[in-house]
């Protein structure tokens, strides 16, 4: 039988995670929804974060309700049976899938956005929180935050870690000193103007950049480079990159050689045509991009489309992701600065934008149509 071919009494389809693929997933169902498909989600998080509004939160910009989504109510608009569990094992022969608390689900067609998680933290005493899992941050950070460090750092030089940076600046006022220790080295697929520009933003508000060597071990009010510089440091904000969820080496699926999900131009496993993968989660063998929640947003269309044709008997088309994408670095005070691959411009209008990009992609999951009616 064609992979493109489902079974007659092919109907089960089972999400794990409410990652932005799934919510534009959710959403296309809840508008359109596919006769005879029942849909299963199984999430952790019952209000996700937009990873996008993560640093304004991190800065005090937003409040938390405005960068949630509701899972829930967004379940119920697209007749999705909500379980509120997570994955912990995958039997592709007997298409099951193993939750923590509740029996194993069986599917046809299994969808995986179940995001990344932290690198391995250095070992040592001192306090390092990892930015992932981003939907509980605030909490985590606020609870450290009671008495108030006046030293911290963030580790990791991509945009999310200098966004961070900024926001941190924001929330501990003028007489904290925040650092910023990108490892090898600042925004290394941006280019040399953008990597200037963003060291003046930074250097223009006291965050400190330390350079050249990864950080080896943590101590009680201090963090150690691998070089054997010690920066004084009483909070750490751990956003080196991601990581795969080890649960997916057992799982029999194709993996690449740091444990994500390989999948093809269809969003399919390469390795088992009815699983699909999204997001950080999965990697596209044929365009693979670094893990950005600004890829992420973009497939749930093509994920959407994809079950549809195969629930007609249809193949799936091909979809390939942009080759470049926009990013807006907020600072936190009222400025943001807007990457586009080597090039880079700052200014209060780029921050009027990414607030009216993050805002209205937040409230179109809120702004829901009306349900069908039931037949």
């Amino acid at each position: 039988m064609p992979k493109h071919v489902l079974p007659a009494e092919s109907r089960e389809l089972v999400l794990v995670g409410g990652g932005h693929a799934h919510l534009g997933l959710l959403r296309a169902l809840a508008m359109r929804p596919v006769p005879g498909l029942r849909v299963t989600l199984l999430a952790e998080e019952l209000a996700p974060v937009y990873s996008g509004m993560v640093p304004g939160l991190v800065a005090g910009l937003y409040r938390p309700e405005e960068s949630r989504v509701d899972l829930l109510r967004l379940a119920t608009a697209a007749g999705a049976r909500l379980i509120h569990d997570r994955a912990t094992g995958l039997d592709p022969a007997a298409r099951r899938l193993a939750c923590a608390r509740h029996p194993a689900l069986r599917y046809d067609l299994l969808s995986l956005d179940i995001g990344s998680v932290s690198r391995p933290l250095p070992p040592g005493e001192g306090r390092v929180l990892p930015v992932r899992p981003i939907g509980s941050l605030e909490a985590r950070l606020a609870a450290v935050l009671l008495d108030g460090p006046a030293r911290a750092a963030v580790v990791g030089g991509g945009a999310a870690g200098v966004e961070l940076a900024f926001s941190l600046r924001h929330r501990l006022g003028p007489a904290a000193e925040v650092t910023l220790l990108p490892g090898a080295g600042l925004l290394p697929h941006a280019g040399g103007a953008a990597r200037a520009l963003v060291r003046r933003a930074l250097a223009g508000r006291g965050i400190a950049i330390l350079e050249g060597a990864p950080v080896s071990r943590s101590a009680p009010g201090a963090l150690l480079l691998a070089d054997g510089r010690e920066v004084p440091c009483d909070l750490a904000l751990w956003t080196t990159g991601a990581a795969a969820p080890p649960w997916l080496r057992e799982t029999g699926l194709a993996l690449d050689a740091e444990g994500f999900i390989l999948i093809d131009e269809t969003l399919r496993s390469v390795s088992h045509p009815e699983v699909f993968a999204a997001g950080d989660v999965a990697t596209m063998a044929a365009h693979p991009r670094e893990k950005a929640g600004v890829y992420a947003v973009r497939q749930g269309p093509p994920l959407a489309d994809a079950i549809r044709r195969l629930m007609a008997g249809r193949a799936p088309r091909p979809w390939r992701p942009q080759r470049r994408a926009l990013a807006l670095i907020g600072t936190a005070d009222g400025e943001a600065i807007a990457l586009w691959g080597r090039f880079a411009l700052r200014g209060a209008w780029a921050w009027w934008l990414k607030r009216r990009i993050d805002r209205r992609w937040v409230t179109r999951f809120a702004e829901l149509p009306a349900m069908p009616p039931m037949r």
